[in-house]
């Protein structure tokens, strides 16, 4: 075979992206049978998506790369790495690139095709690259911001920005209360001319 054909979800994933077309194109009888549809998964953002489903949109994805580095695969380090799964900003634009593929093989004409073809798939290959550079081609490779990381979320660091948050939260003033003696100032708007008077001032402050 000279080309392999797109992957498909899983059952539990194809079944929500039915549940997310009733909502988009269906009928208000249809969408009230979902329930709360602001709680649907959406698969391009999978921490969005039940644990069974999000298991299936997992497996899914995996077939994806594969099929991505099959298909339009040649330079080394323009490849999704085995430990893809292991960076969470290729699961995250892997889920989106996905997406956009199965979408665009569902319409009818190629216009979305070829702006998959054109900008998707390009961009996220160059992002890949920006972000990996030559790391992971054997071997998974650690996080080299994972110390930072690890101190931004320490104890000590989340302690101080707590604390910064108070001390602004601190300075807010209320805004000063009207004395008993003020009143609002009113104005006049003349609707033809849209010259603005003041009722209190001689000659109606002009």
């Amino acid at each position: 075979m000279v080309t392999w054909p797109f992957p498909e979800p899983g059952r539990l994933v194809q079944a929500t992206y039915r549940e997310l077309w009733i909502v988009e194109f269906g009928t208000e009888e249809d969408r009230a049978g979902l329930g709360r549809v602001e709680t649907l998964g959406r698969p391009w953002d999978p921490p969005s998506c039940a644990l069974a489903v999000r298991q299936q949109v997992w497996a899914w994805l995996d077939e994806v790369a594969a099929w991505v580095n099959h298909e339009y695969g040649w330079n080394l380090d323009r490849l999704i790495p085995p430990c893809w799964p292991g960076h969470p900003h290729i699961a995250h634009e892997l889920a989106v690139l996905a997406d956009q593929r199965r979408t665009a093989g569902r319409a009818f004409g190629s216009d979305q095709l070829e702006d998959w073809h054109r900008y998707s798939l390009p961009l996220f290959l160059d992002r890949l690259v920006a972000r990996l550079g030559n790391r992971c081609v054997n071997t998974h490779d650690e996080w080299p911001a994972s110390a930072r990381h690890r101190a931004f979320t320490s104890d000590v660091n989340r302690r101080e920005r707590t604390a910064w948050f108070a001390d602004d939260v601190i300075t807010i003033r209320p805004p000063v209360k009207a004395g008993a003696g003020d009143h609002a100032r009113l104005a006049l708007v003349d609707l033809s001319t849209g010259e603005v008077t003041d009722p209190d001032r001689p000659n109606g402050g002009r």
